[in-house]
């Protein structure tokens, strides 16, 4: 017995160590996004908001004992074939827990499938494609905290009509993406008894809208509805702004183009354009106390000095609010196994994030954090900045 008692002494100290060390392992949480093409200030902008949820949660100890957050970024390039080649190698990644997508819907919606097989978990801060959430698959491992296609299409319609536009012309990107936004569009216009009077189509990469927007001219249009990404809106507001100013027709515009790539690529005049931005949140003028203190741990990260020079602030905030709901989650799970952490998604209590109070942010009928309150209409300043202006028809 003697000769036994090293032996087990050994052995305990063997587990207890190899418990110490599980409970010191990092939970790794994943962003799949366009990080270096036409939309990678978006990528970016999502990144830091991880980055800042991250470092207050890392900061106040971790998660489960002591495990710090990681986060892990690969770059599909906007691509669904190119996430589909990434997304083994995501799924296999130790100790990954959940995704954050990017500003494009299409590499989620194409990927359902290996998605739920492998019931990997994804939280959308951007993409606004209706089948990123609302899809056959169940349980249903996507969620969001973002806009939502149909919704921000009966809003934008309603502020068009508010300002007395009933003529409503379409400009479309030839995606997935696209596609979404036409069904929504339409689908509103046709509760309302009404049509759109041109449905134009621009691809991927085409520098000049000059085609798409003069059709919708010529059908009499008194108001444009923009669904595209960043460097094909640029290229229409581009066209407009080679008409005279009392020939360009007004603009309401997705959220997709929030982003300073858009800023970039559409000049200097673009204040001169009348552009109405879906929005969701943003730090210029934010009296709340959280969102100062995010911006000012903003400067402080990434070497800014105004809210001004924060970029896609919709884009950040949503993505910070979802590395939150996800701790939150994990938390509750008392777990990072990911069918655990996704029940929790569903079960969670009031939170009061940078975008709202969530109350709670999901349920298991509701995997959409967000809603129409949440909207706001935003134009660009002088500075290409956007700054949050107050929608007609609603109180001050």
């Amino acid at each position: 017995m003697k000769r036994l008692l090293p032996g087990v002494f050994g052995l305990a100290l063997l587990c207890c160590g190899m418990a110490v060390a599980q409970a010191k392992e990092p939970i790794v949480l994943g962003l799949h996004a366009d990080m270096s093409s036409g939309s990678a200030l978006a990528g970016e902008a999502i990144r830091r908001g991880a980055l800042l949820a991250i470092s207050e949660l890392n900061a106040q100890g971790g998660l489960l004992g002591g495990r710090k957050l990681e986060l892990v970024v690969r770059d599909h390039h906007g691509v669904p074939t190119r996430a589909t080649e990434q997304l083994p190698e995501l799924a296999s990644t130790p100790h990954l827990v959940a995704l954050l997508s990017g500003l494009h819907g299409p590499p989620v919606v194409q990927n359902l499938r290996f998605l739920h097989e492998h019931q990997l978990l994804v939280v959308s801060p951007w993409a606004a494609t209706t089948g990123v959430v609302h899809h056959q698959w169940s349980p249903s491992y996507t969620f969001r905290v973002s806009v939502n296609d149909q919704q921000m299409a009966e809003y934008l319609i309603a502020q068009a009509l508010a300002r007395g536009h009933t003529r409503l012309g379409l400009i479309l990107e030839k995606t997935g993406w696209g596609r979404s936004n036409s069904k929504a569009f339409t689908e509103a216009l046709a509760r309302r008894q009404m049509a759109p009077v041109a449905e134009q189509w621009i691809n991927w990469a085409d520098v000049d809208g000059e085609e798409q927007l003069a059709a919708v001219e010529r059908s009499g249009a008194d108001a444009l509805l923009l669904a595209a990404n960043a460097p094909e809106s640029a290229a229409v507001v581009r066209a407009l702004m080679r008409r005279p100013a009392d020939k360009r027709l007004p603009i309401y515009a997705h959220g997709g183009i929030s982003g300073p790539d858009f800023v970039r690529q559409s000049g200097a005049l673009l204040s001169q354009v009348d552009l109405h931005v879906v929005q969701t949140f943003s730090f210029i003028g934010n009296p709340g106390a959280r969102a100062k203190a995010v911006a000012a741990k903003y400067h402080a990260l990434f070497g800014t000095r105004s809210e001004e020079e924060i970029f896609g602030p919709a884009g950040t905030a949503q993505a910070y609010d979802a590395v939150w709901l996800l701790a939150l989650a994990i938390q509750k799970a008392k777990s990072t196994e990911r069918a655990r952490v996704r029940d929790a998604l569903e079960h969670l209590g009031p939170y009061e994030g940078l975008v709202r109070t969530y109350q709670p942010a999901f349920s298991p009928s509701r995997h959409e954090a967000l809603s129409p309150s949440d909207y706001k209409m935003a134009t660009f300043n002088p500075r290409g900045v956007l700054v949050l202006a107050q929608p007609v028809g609603t109180p001050p």
